[in-house]
């Protein structure tokens, strides 16, 4: 392989340098599509080594953190690859974010470099001069670009810079991605690179028919022979790449297995602009997020079907959800229209994979009931393994694929990251039962368990329920100070165009399905139930909504 040859040792499992491996074995294919901007692998290779010598001409070296405040496009993930190549560190932020959330993270992540849309400058410009670690900024034209003092083109910096030669990395780099902080503030997870490069190309290989590879040597004639046999992947993250489920499932993963991967251009969900582009591209596999992409998708199939113009999603073979509950219902109605593709619903967060749960046409989904990793246990506060069949509730304990701990937080780290018996594991916060069979049975996280009158609630479960009413297409519950109980569950709910549901309505068809104490007290109902731009519950919103509607 080019670049390769001087080195004494197999090739790292490295993203960057698999990825080098791909390019040239499948140089003349496309890499990445954005509109109407395709990229082959040669090209994206090429762009990715040009943002890595422009980063290393600012002074970045090993270990920069490298800020990546973009919505999807190409640019993410040139810029993304780029700091892997000069072993630097990407740094996942939330376009979302304001000044003071922008100014929190790019100083706990000690950012030295920052990749930024134009259309988020104002933000950068106000805040620029209170990070001095900052020697870098980088600026992606999407309109009114020049606004902010010092920061240099996108397209001029590739321009201006030949790119990098490849170099050699250690399996030790660090990868890091920050959480959402639904749990407190943001927080940096920690992975070697080669353990998490491994990890991924065991996850994805498969997915093309392979087994997990033993070497990364053998990673690209492997991966050259599935695409000349026409098994090629095209991967479509319609969440985020901001975000663990866009980024990882829907780019990091495939990529080691040589897809091509499409970007949307909508910066909101777009159901319309996801099936054209399914069909415009011969789009393989989607992420997405649940229930709150699904329905949106599935409605718009069905008014195109309506309009006599109907979308073609026959090449369509795998939707992938990760990071929210995804109920059967909704899981059965997308398989009946589109009945040849395979559901996987992974269970995980930024801290690790637990399991996962497939469906099919002729094979009866089902709502937060995952088959566990091999690595995935369960144990209650006292460190004993919850037996399968036994109806105890425990903290699920997700090993393998074990992240070093977090960026700057050895108390948190040392609380999440723990070994029992000689095994390290994450805890990521979620509770389950085992079923007989062994598989789990998620009951949601434990840091948004209501306390009522001495029963404990797991809010995901309520929110299921108040969804299987008809006329609902989202809810969220949270627990509301009540005088009497604690705690008194209170449903946020937004409705269908058109349906007129109350309170007493939702109320009663929660009691058909669950126990009356875990029927919500109050509903609000809202226009739109508040999530993040990854489809997650937002919580904290959802309270504050709750508390200024009922004046608690």
């Amino acid at each position: 392989m080019r670049g390769r040859a001087a080195y004494s040792r197999g090739m790292e499992f490295h993203f960057a340098t698999v990825w080098e491996s791909l390019a040239d074995e499948l140089a003349d294919l496309t890499a990445v599509v954005h509109g109407d901007r395709r990229f082959t692998w040669r090209e994206y290779d090429e762009r990715a080594a040009r943002a890595a010598a422009a980063f290393s001409a600012a002074g970045l070296t090993t270990d920069s953190k490298i800020g990546l405040y973009l919505y999807n496009g190409n640019e993410y993930l040139e810029a993304h690859y780029g700091a892997f190549k000069m072993r630097g560190v990407p740094i996942n932020v939330n376009y979302r974010y304001l000044d003071e959330e922008l100014v929190y993270l790019l100083d706990n992540a000690d950012a030295e470099a920052l990749v930024f849309h134009s259309s988020l400058g104002d933000r950068v410009d106000r805040i620029r001069t209170r990070l001095p670690k900052l020697k870098l900024l980088i600026e992606v034209d999407d309109g009114d670009a020049g606004r902010v003092p010092g920061a240099l083109a996108y397209e001029t910096v590739l321009a201006e810079h030949s790119p990098m030669p490849r170099i050699e990395r250690s399996e030790d780099d660090i990868y890091m991605l920050y959480t959402g902080g639904t749990t407190g503030m943001p927080k940096g997870v920690m992975y070697d690179m080669g353990g998490l490069t491994r990890a991924f190309a065991t996850m994805g290989f498969p997915l093309i028919g392979l087994t997990p590879p033993t070497s990364a040597d053998e990673m690209a004639s492997m991966v050259r022979d599935v695409v000349a046999a026409g098994k090629r992947i095209i991967s479509m993250p319609c969440a985020p790449l901001m975000h663990g489920t866009g980024v990882w499932l829907g780019a990091m993963i495939p990529q080691l297995a040589g897809a091509q991967v499409v970007t949307l251009q909508s910066r909101s969900l777009d159901a319309d602009e996801i099936l054209r582009t399914v069909q415009a591209e011969n789009v393989t596999n989607v992420t997405i997020v649940g229930d709150a992409f699904s329905k949106p998708i599935m409605k718009a199939i069905d008014a195109a079907a309506d309009a006599g113009t109907p979308y073609d999603t026959s090449s369509l073979q795998m939707i992938i959800s990760s990071g929210v509950m995804w109920t059967a219902e909704v899981k059965e109605a997308l398989l009946d229209r589109v009945e040849q593709a395979i559901l996987l619903d992974a269970i995980g967060s930024s801290e690790g994979s637990m399991g996962s749960s497939i469906s099919m046409k002729g094979l009866p989904p089902s709502t937060a009931k995952f088959s566990r990793n091999p690595t995935t246990k369960v144990f209650t506060d006292d460190d004993r393994e919850v037996l399968p069949g036994s109806d105890e509730v425990g903290m699920v304990a997700a090993g393998g694929m074990v992240p070093l701990g977090y960026f700057k937080d050895s108390e948190k780290s040392a609380r999440t990251f723990r070994t029992i018996d000689g095994v390290r594991y994450s805890f990521p916060g979620d509770m389950a039962m085992v079923a007989e069979d062994g598989s789990l049975i998620l009951l949601g996280r434990g840091s948004q368990v209501i306390n009522s009158g001495g029963e404990k609630i797991f809010p995901e479960e309520v929110e299921e329920a108040v969804k299987r009413v008809n006329g609902v297409i989202d809810c969220l519950v949270v627990g509301l100070d009540d005088e009497r109980f604690g705690q008194s569950v209170t449903a946020i709910a937004s409705l269908s165009e058109g349906a007129s549901v109350d309170e007493a309505t939702v109320i009663a068809g929660v009691k058909l399905d669950l126990a009356s104490y875990k029927a919500p007290k109050r509903v609000v109902f809202v226009s739109q139930v508040p999530r993040a731009p990854n489809g997650k519950a937002d919580y904290k919103t959802a309270k504050q909504m709750a508390t200024d509607a009922l004046g608690s």
